[in-house]
Formats: structure tokens, sequence, C-alpha cells
């Protein structure tokens, strides 16, 4: 392989030959390196690279081979940290100029976890301020492209993981979910994102946003991500809202198939705004599902409208945890953010109470249909990635900090908590990427990466790259 070909080569590949000697952690993490060297300045998608400190792992994960050492499941493998994270020595910025100067004082669990299986870690990912929207650029550390077309937003908030992973920066990539997240970038940058069920990967600090932060793997193929969540996943008693249960053999049991599953398949949720195009091509990629032996039937949803749910949570939940800021940082702040911020303050207390409990109805209502359905398949994204700058498309409602119109398929599954992944379906006519959401059953994340990997298999993806 040369430099390219290693940089963009999946995990489950580099690791069989690293443990046999045939390739040395050094020389992966130097194309790594390379590779971040060269594109990164094109599209933005780290904000840290720790290039000396990866170097320095990957000696010691060599020596590890060489003298017969102990090798964990990532042993010599390059994986990125979303910089919404902490880090141990490492900046922890948040695209924020109010963090621009702070530097982590420990691992998050899931970066514990990735290092002690061996991971070499390359650096932190971009994120718009504080993970507020799902786009690509903060105030901070600028505007993070998509790869496909330099002109477009990478999606976000987990921007740099998404454009990394689209453009061959190392195989692994931790981002993270309160409202489409992981989702929307990975459909964005025609990757696979996985939003595992709330609670299976522990956070620290717990995220203060009632219940809908998840983290998961961005990866190009679905055993990379499989492999990923392995070994982030599990309780740990830093985050009392973590699951009480080992990760299931994701690796192991991906391959089981689908057959017999029952599959609902739904174009706009019964209330969703969708571009025709993006809507078409999810819809083929859903078919595929029949020639996997599951029966794809048209469900008709009803659930209660949630909109008025995201704009009262989501902008209290921030105005909660950063309006402090307002008085010394407004003028540097994204102007977008201190719009939701505003508006998060005008609610009451009565009326965010008032509104958990219309969230628990709805969680509800999104439960009893997945009694009838294994699985909820749905386009990624109401359209494919649009122009850098803008906060909505053309054709959508321009607003002040209003961006989830276009993402209204991801966040009802943060609300519920339940896993949901999106895996490349296609290409509009401009050569952008379409998404195709798979949705499981809470607890059902084993589920929903057999469904990833069957339809990856009469689908393959992966060989896919962009121009760059």
């Amino acid at each position: 392989m040369n430099a390219t070909d290693l940089a963009y080569a999946p995990a489950t590949e580099l690791i069989p030959r690293i443990r046999a000697k045939a390739l040395s952690p050094v020389e992966l993490t130097r194309a790594v390196l390379e590779r971040i060297e060269q594109v990164n300045p094109k599209v933005n998608a780290f904000c840290t690279v720790t290039a000396d400190a990866a170097l320095a792992a990957a000696r010691a994960a060599e020596d590890a081979v060489m003298k017969g050492g102990r090798l964990g499941p990532l042993h010599g493998i390059p994986v990125s940290i979303k910089d919404l994270a902490l880090v141990e020595g490492v900046p922890a910025r948040f695209g924020s100029h109010v963090f621009a100067t702070r530097i982590g004082e420990v691992d998050a669990p899931y970066v514990r976890r990735l290092k002690e299986a061996g991971a070499i870690l390359t650096g932190k990912t971009t994120t718009p301020e504080f993970g507020w929207k799902a786009l690509g650029d903060s105030p901070l550390t600028g505007i993070t492209r998509n790869p496909w077309n330099l002109g477009m937003t990478s999606g976000g908030s987990s921007a740099g993981a998404g454009v990394a992973t689209a453009a061959g920066l190392g195989p692994l990539h931790q981002g993270s979910d309160g409202a489409g997240s992981v989702r929307v970038p990975s459909a964005f940058c025609g990757i696979y994102g996985l939003k595992p069920t709330f609670g299976r990967v522990p956070m620290w600090p717990v995220s203060n946003t009632d219940s809908a932060s998840h983290t998961g793997p961005m990866t190009r193929t679905v055993a990379d991500a499989a492999l990923m969540l392995g070994v982030m996943a599990g309780p740990d008693d830093w985050d009392r809202q973590s699951l009480d249960a080992a990760p299931d053999d994701y690796v192991g049991r991906l391959r089981a198939g689908v057959k017999g599953l029952r599959v609902g398949w739904s174009l706009d949720l019964g209330c969703l705004q969708v571009d025709p195009e993006v809507g078409q091509v999810a819809k083929r990629a859903a078919l595929a599902f029949q020639e996997l032996g599951c029966p794809v039937e048209d469900v008709k949803v009803s659930w209660p409208d949630t909109r008025e749910m995201i704009h009262l949570m989501w902008n209290a939940h921030y105005a909660g945890n950063y309006g402090q800021y307002l008085r010394e940082f407004r003028s540097r702040m994204d102007p977008g953010l201190v719009a939701a911020l505003e508006d998060g303050r005008r609610y009451s207390a009565e009326a965010y109470v008032a509104m958990r409990g219309r969230k628990h109805a709805y969680c509800d209502a999104v439960r009893a249909l997945f009694d009838t359905y294994d699985l909820l398949l749905t386009p990624t994204v109401s359209v494919a990635a649009f122009e850098v700058g803008r906060l909505n498309p053309v054709g959508f409602p321009q607003h002040a900090w209003d961006w989830f119109p276009w993402a209204g398929f991801s966040y009802p599954f943060n609300f519920t908590g339940q896993p949901a992944a999106t895996v490349p379906a296609g290409f509009t006519a401009s050569g952008m990427p379409v998404g195709l959401q798979i949705v499981g059953r809470r607890l059902a994340d084993l589920q929903v990466l057999q469904a990833s990997a069957a339809f990856e298999q009469a689908r393959p993806w992966a060989q896919k790259r962009p121009a760059i």
C-alpha cells in the first residue's frame, strides 16, 4: 500500500497486518499524519494535531509488537477525538473563544478505553461552537468543508470527524450526537455513522441535556464501527446514566443478516419537508432490504409534533449551560448561538417541566411503532450538503437560529434514546452524498449494526473516495 491507501484502509484490515509484523504502527501513523498535513489545510477537519505524541505512542506500539507484548484490540490504529471531549494534555476548546486556552485535565471514559485498547490519538476534530448546530463552522476554528465539494458544508456538529473519515485521515473517528451530530455529517460526507442507544457509551462530564447526547463511531466501514463501539461501550461509574451491560459481540455477530425482520419505511415521518431527489435516492436504498429478505412496508407515522419540543429543550439547555458567557464573549460568539441562547432564556421552569412531560408522551408514541417493526428506515437528512455560510438551505425557512427543519429526521431519536445509524445511500446528480437512516428498538445496537452490514454488503460504498 502507498501512504494514501494506508490512510484510507479500514482498521479491520490494518490490525492483522500489524499483528503479523507486516505493517509497523509507526509507518501507519506517519502515513495518516502526512495525509492530515496534506489535506487538512483544504478541509479544516482537525483543529489540533498531536503529531509528536502520536509518533511516540506508535513507537511504543511497535516495540510491543516486536517484543511480543500485550496487544489491545486497536493496537497501533490511529483514532481522532471530537473537540467536545476531554483528552488529558490536549486542548479542549469546544469551537469557542470562551475556552480558547483550555487544556484537558483528564481523559473522558471512552478516550481512556480507546487508549487502553492501543489506539493512537492523532488529534482533535472540529465542531461548531459548543456543538450547537448541525453545521461545520465556528468562530474560533473557521469553516470545515465537505471533501466532495469544498464549497459545501460538512454538516455537524461532528464536522471534522465526518470530513476526516471521508477524506482518508485515518480509519477511526469519534463523534457525539445530541440532535443528529453524528448522523448529519456522516450523511453529508458519505460515510457510516452510528448513534448507539443512550448510555451505551459512558460520558464525562455527563452531558447536562436531559438524556439527549450520545457518543458513537464514525468510520468508512460498518465493521470498523462495530470494533470501535465494542471498545468504547460498557458501564462506567463516572457516568451513572451509562447502561449496566457489557458490550455485545458486535464484531463476532455482525454478519448474522436481517432476513425475516419487519422493516418500515417513511419518506417524511408524516410531516417533514424533503428534497425530492434526496427522497428518491433514500427510497431506492431502502428497497435493498427486500433483496436481503425483509419486507419493506410504507409506514404511516402520526407522532406528536416535536417542533416546539426541540426549540424549547435545545435552547433552554444551551442557555442554562452557556448563557453565563454572553456578557463577556457575546461579540466573539456565533451570532446564531447568541440568538438561540437569548431564546432559551425566555422559557419558564413550568414550561420546561411541562415540555419534558410531552417528551415522555412522545417516546411512548414512538415505542408503539416499534412494537410492530424491528427497523425504521428514513432519509438521514432532508437535503444533501448545501453551501457553506448558510444556516438553512435554499427552499427552507430562513431563521436566525432554527436549523431543525432540514434535520428533523435526527433529533426525534435523541429524545427516545434509540440506536440510529446512517449508511451511504447514493449520490445526487451534482455528486453529493445522501444517507439512509436505520433506526432500531432501544438497546438493539447489534441489530442496527447487522442491518447496516447487510446493506453495506448489498450496496458497497467504501471504495468511493472524494477527489481531494
